[in-house]
């Protein structure tokens, strides 16, 4: 054999070896733990990254070639499906994230992209068209007031009512941050209108009644999301809705609600993720091989064990 030939052999069995995967293991820790540590705690494995992992595949590959003849089913199929993780994983790699906050009934056609640290166009406008925010039962105490006069105080939570000189009255709804609280007044099963603690009413011009709130409860947050659209300049070309673990998805595009907040003049504005991530459905589909893999191995253990 020439000398040629032995270190290319050479060169084969190291890119094939153990040693291999311990050492790109080892370097791929070094590429992603930095990321952990910054205040934004992302993880971006930029072009060392996509070596490192082509050389895990690669190594991986060819590994699972030379002992082909004596692996089993089972692990060729988890070998498999690790393969198209990691590819899945170097695809999305070449995606991106973008965030942008909005306030409610506006629209951004620009979104902050990370990879790049500046702002680009989406290509469409982006619109928030309202926020929900839904929290736990609130106990709440209202004061009823007739003119200036005290009628009762009532304890309930939020969702309750209590009952007034004929009157159901229920406490719908905590407003925050003005803390207001909505309630809604009913007599004989028929709706009156409404009125809240600020002094909004739409009841009858005879109803004698006013409501003041008097202490409530911190309110624990039960969920929220966002009605968004999307649109180009004639028209809406999609729409639905959006929240932490259910995003609105179109195309190649993931609409995440990662949180609300309100700026000093008590405007209500959420905080939208964009993500591109071409390489999901390859690491959905290795996920689903490793799964299968697993199975198989398990069961072959099992019927070996019999």
């Amino acid at each position: 054999m020439s000398k040629s030939s032995e270190r290319l052999a050479r060169f084969y069995r190291f890119l094939s070896s153990r040693e291999l995967s311990l050492i790109l293991f080892l370097l791929l820790c070094a590429v992603l733990i930095p990321g952990t540590l910054g205040e934004r705690k992302d993880i971006e494995i930029g072009w060392p990254g996509r070596i490192i992992l082509g050389i895990m595949s690669l190594n991986l590959v060819l590994c699972t070639l030379q002992r082909i003849r004596t692996l089993s089913k089972a692990v060729l199929v988890l070998h498999l499906g690790t393969i198209m993780v990691i590819a899945g994983a170097v695809v999305s790699s070449f995606g991106f994230v973008a965030t942008v906050n909005i306030y409610e009934g506006t629209s951004v056609d620009k979104a902050y992209r990370w990879d790049v640290k500046q702002d680009m166009p989406l290509g469409f406008n982006l619109a928030v068209d309202k926020i929900h925010v839904e929290y736990y039962p609130i106990p709440v105490r209202v004061g009823v007031l007739r003119g200036t006069e005290k009628i009762g105080l009532f304890e309930l939570k939020t969702s309750e009512h209590f009952s007034l000189d004929g009157y159901t009255v229920k406490a719908e709804v905590m407003e925050f941050p003005a803390e207001n609280l909505r309630l809604s007044v009913a007599a004989d099963g028929q709706s009156l209108g409404s009125a809240d603690t600020a002094g909004v009413k739409s009841l009858p011009a005879d109803f004698p009644y006013d409501f003041v709130l008097v202490a409530f409860q911190d309110p624990h947050l039960k969920r929220v999301w966002l009605d968004v659209s999307l649109s180009d300049d004639s028209s809406v070309i999609a729409g639905g809705t959006s929240e932490i673990n259910s995003p609105l998805t179109w195309g190649k595009y993931s609409f995440y609600n990662v949180n609300i907040d309100f700026d000093k003049f008590g405007n209500k504005f959420a905080g939208i993720q964009i993500t591109n991530d071409p390489g999901k459905p390859f690491v959905y589909a290795g996920f689903a091989v490793i799964g299968l893999g697993s199975v198989m191995y398990l069961l072959r253990r099992f019927s070996k064990s019999r």
